[in-house]
């Protein structure tokens, strides 16, 4: 396997450089685009890793299944998606145009950020230091990795720049898809994405869901499985933005991009996958990265489909 990897890095390194790092958050500029790596935990917690696989990057947007998941334990699902559709919506994970548009002015799904936001606002808590605890603890435990900190740089500059995610939250309060404090809510929804992590984090928490929420390992049940289920199914539509019809049809397992460029994908009772590249493609997904999964896909037969 290990060599299947360091054979998967070296034919698509050179996709690196059709991308470009994510510039709207002046921090993730800083990335260096030619970096990649994978790192590969199977169901028999046998690790795999290649390439750039223990750098450091911020989860971003590959939070949003993971605070679903918060969400939907927090809360009974129907008052989960009263906040909150289950469609894709065909447009770019930061449009704001369908809370107009949109009969219901319901965010369409989880995965884009005015969903996200929503999602964020259904943590509970009785105030936000004790949502941001709950928060940081749950990714902790799924990733099993107690040092996991939120990376305060990139924090300060999301929330220095985040006027356009400002204003999808005062439109959700507006129209009575948020609760309380819009300005908390979008604190805790720019500090969930500002989580820093590796493949190897991303892997164990794919490999999670990979096992419907049962720890490998111990054999915990940390999520329900009716809950794994109904993430991985908003990864396989809506993870990885609107390319994830494409992704489904190419490669073809549960995954979720973010602009920090990891990707993390979940193989039903077989595997989780950590994969990072910070250079994207035109949608904001790791442009190397869909490569080197798509090659996996038929390499190992991993397609679910």
């Amino acid at each position: 396997m290990k060599s299947i990897l360091e054979n998967t890095i070296s034919s698509n390194k050179k996709y690196t450089s059709n991308g470009k790092v994510a510039s709207y958050i002046p921090e993730l500029k800083k990335a260096n685009q030619d970096d990649l790596g994978i790192c590969i935990i199977d169901k028999n917690n046998n690790m795999y890793c290649a390439g750039d696989y223990n750098k450091k990057f911020t989860i971003q947007s590959i939070s949003k299944p993971i605070v679903l998941a918060l969400a939907l334990m927090d809360n009974e699902w129907e008052y989960v998606f009263s906040k909150v559709g289950m469609e894709p919506s065909g447009d770019p994970f930061n449009s704001i145009m369908k809370l107009e548009t949109n009969d219901t002015k319901k965010p369409c799904n989880p995965m884009i950020n005015a969903g996200a936001i929503a999602t964020t606002a259904l943590i509970k808590g009785k105030d936000l230091q004790e949502k941001e605890e709950r928060m940081i603890s749950f990714f902790r435990k799924l990733a099993k990795n107690d040092s996991l900190q939120i990376n305060e740089d990139v924090y300060k500059s999301e929330k220095l720049t985040g006027d356009r995610n400002r204003a999808m939250g005062y439109l959700l309060k507006n129209d009575g898809f948020i609760e309380g404090d819009v300005e908390e809510v979008l604190d805790l929804y720019f500090k969930q994405c500002s989580i820093e992590i590796d493949t190897v984090d991303l892997a164990r928490i794919g490999l999670l869901f990979a096992n419907y929420g049962i720890d490998m390992e111990t054999g915990e049940r940390i999520i329900s499985e009716d809950i794994s289920r109904m993430v991985k199914t908003f990864m396989v539509t809506c993870g990885m933005y609107d390319a994830s019809g494409e992704f489904a049809l190419k490669v073809g397992i549960p995954a979720k991009s973010g602009v920090g460029g990891g990707i993390m994908a979940s193989v039903p009772k077989r595997m989780g996958i950590g994969v990072f590249g910070p250079a994207l493609d035109k949608k904001g997904n790791s442009i190397a990265g869909l490569k080197i999964l798509e090659d996996l896909s038929k390499e190992l037969e991993l397609n679910i489909f």
